[in-house]
């Protein structure tokens, strides 16, 4: 396990050392695939401890799918069936959609229901 971040950079100036040598990407037989492959984890699980990324809030993905689709807020109450005060209070982040709507929002923007919900 990586603890510091001196250590991560170390760890870090290694892999690379090791990525200069295709021989340790591709044969499982040679000196440094085992050792690459197990630092790269190590970095792996130091990243997602101290450097995760958070998920987008649902009004952005929302945004995003409206900006792939061509749609406006306007389109977007029609879709629903809502408002477009209510769709403006979806996109600022004043509200959270019903489940109801988050199950047409999941449904006709083609987002995963776990992120509209969420979970």
């Amino acid at each position: 396990m990586i603890k510091t971040e001196k250590e991560y950079n170390a760890i870090i100036e290694r892999i690379e050392e090791l990525l200069s040598v295709p021989e340790n990407i591709e044969n499982q037989d040679a000196k440094g695939y085992l050792e690459l492959n197990l630092l790269s984890d190590l970095v792996a699980d130091y990243e997602e401890r101290n450097y995760a990324i958070e998920a987008p809030p649902l009004s952005e993905i929302i945004k995003l799918r409206m900006n792939e689709r061509g749609l406006n807020q306007k389109n977007l109450s029609e879709l629903l069936g809502v408002s477009t005060s209510r769709i403006s209070e979806y996109l600022n982040g004043k509200s959270e959609p019903t489940l109801k709507i988050a199950r047409e929002i999941s449904r006709k923007l083609d987002i995963d229901a776990s992120i509209v919900l969420g979970v």
